[in-house]
């Protein structure tokens, strides 16, 4: 299915000649760089939509080189979105302090500032303290005051590339892929999610290679706006959930392991700090709705790059195989429909393992653990430590647990640590590259950090593990195959550019 499409020109070969003159022109405006000739191109892995490099200079000190990022836009990828549009994002986005700076403009892609920071790795999704952040950080984005209309894409945009792929398939492909029902299943996800949806501007593809960190203040950067829209916030978080399941930095990088979806208490503790992000704590009916909608929304991110995978099978050159990956994300689809919508669509539909299921109990299955291609559906919602929904039922009312006690115990005198400290506000103004910006972003994100921690009253899990910036993340409830590869997880690999793992 897939072909190996592999570029075998040498790295400074793939780079144009006009975005050569460029780099050039950039690094003799700089003291310490020793030759503005003796640029170095370094490919950079895992980008899957375009091109990207790493491009260096030795300067005079010899011991740090001036470094830029070059993007080539990859061939015929403009059908999943606008490029202007994501050239105007990219400049908004950068004149607010978030993210890299555009250097230059080149007929086929763009120079961007480097990132003196570390891009995530598949395992620290999972890091507890990592995906807090993440958390803020997402809430952050989607309350962005973003130019242009504030209305929903996802559906037109699931839409358009249905046409284009049904165009691009042969018949046996598109027999293969069910093309003739999707359109079908686009009404039902629309009727079905878009009642009492938050709204607002999301990443829609935030996976591992889209985040980066730094290291000392842990600030949190997203980058890569190309899919960026208006949409469902519940999509987005939906999509990240999703991407846990991917590592495109493996042998096998077209290959998703859905027993590596989060498990219930994974996905409630960042719905949690995702809401109280905003400074107020959320209630459980809240967080248990906004879980459901999150689960529902998994069926579009399924749809999403199901298509995505079809078309870039037939416009992209990069060495990956998309026609499986679709297969994988298209497959999932038509597992989870049965649980997640059958009580939206008010009847009893059939389970991946064909077996009947009612309305009553899909509900509660919306919270439960996906299963994969050899596993069959549950319909009662079962939380990490074993209770049924049912059982939470009766705990309620009792006295707050030692906990809860000990969170509330000291809730007043962390307070004070949230606020800002007398001098650290008006200063962003002042300057010129809104980098001031960046630095209130991490106050805000470390005060996230602290509410979150009290609000759970549950700062072990917090902790880190070592000084040597590995992260092995809290595997109480794992599973057992999940907790080897926790254990054997490889270190981080050091700052590095930024670049996506699946689209960039």
């Amino acid at each position: 299915m897939g072909v190996n499409k592999k570029d075998e020109r040498m790295p400074e070969e793939r780079v144009p000649g006009e975005a050569k003159e460029m780099l050039k022109s950039l690094a003799s405006k700089w003291e310490d760089v020793t030759d503005a000739n003796a640029l170095q191109v370094i490919p950079l892995k895992g980008a899957m939509t375009n091109e990207v490099f790493q491009i260096k200079w030795p300067t005079k000190t010899g011991e740090l080189s001036r470094k830029v990022v070059v993007r080539i836009y990859g061939v015929g990828v403009e059908v999943f979105f606008d490029r202007d549009n994501e050239i105007h994002t990219f400049e908004f986005m950068s004149k607010q302090g978030y993210g890299p700076r555009l250097l230059g403009r080149f007929s086929k892609g763009r120079i961007e500032e480097f990132i003196h920071a570390r891009t995530l790795s598949a395992h620290d999704l999972r890091d507890p303290e990592i995906s807090v952040l993440i958390a803020a950080k997402m809430r952050e984005f989607h309350v962005l005051d973003m130019p242009g209309e504030k209305i929903v894409y996802l559906w037109d945009r699931l839409r358009n590339w249905l046409k284009v792929a049904k165009d691009m398939c042969s018949p046996d492909e598109a027999k293969a892929f069910r093309l003739n029902d999707i359109d079908e299943e686009i009404t039902l996800l629309e009727k079905n999610l878009s009642v009492d949806q938050r709204i607002g501007f999301c990443h829609n593809d935030l996976q591992y290679g889209n985040i980066m960190i730094d290291e000392e203040t842990k600030a949190i950067t997203i980058i890569d706006y190309e899919y960026a829209s208006y949409n469902p916030v519940a999509f987005d978080l939906a999509n990240h959930f999703c991407e846990m399941t991917a590592d495109y930095h493996s042998d096998t990088p077209h290959v998703v392991d859905y027993t590596k979806y989060p498990g219930l208490e994974e996905r409630q503790r960042f719905v949690q700090a995702y809401l109280i992000s905003s400074a107020d704590k959320p209630g459980d009916k809240e967080v248990e709705q906004f879980l459901n909608d999150v689960e529902k929304f998994t069926l579009g991110s399924h749809l999403f790059w199901g298509l995505w995978g079809i078309i870039s099978e037939h416009v992209n050159k990069i060495d990956f195989d998309y026609l499986d990956y679709a297969r994988q994300r298209f497959e999932q689809y038509w597992l989870r429909k049965p649980t997640l919508l059958g009580s939206s669509e008010g009847s009893t539909t059939a389970n991946a393992a064909g077996a009947p299921t009612s309305a009553a109990t899909t509900t509660a299955a919306a919270s439960a653990d996906p299963p994969t291609a050899a596993t069959t559906t549950t319909t009662t919602a079962v939380t990490a430590d074993g209770a049924t929904d049912g059982g939470r039922k009766e705990e309620q009312g009792k006295e707050s647990s030692p906990r809860e006690k000990a969170a509330a115990a000291a809730q007043e005198e962390e307070e004070r640590t949230d606020s800002p400290k007398a001098g650290e506000d008006g200063e962003d103004d002042k300057d010129p590259n809104g980098r001031g910006k960046q630095q209130q972003q991490q106050q805000q994100q470390q005060g996230v950090f602290r509410r979150f921690k009290r609000y759970l009253g549950f700062t072990n899990v917090f902790k880190r593990h070592s000084h040597s910036h590995s992260h092995s993340k809290s595997i109480d409830h794992i599973p057992p195959q999940e907790q080897q590869d926790a254990s054997s997880a490889p270190a981080p690999a050091d700052n590095a550019a930024a670049v996506s793992g699946k689209p960039t």
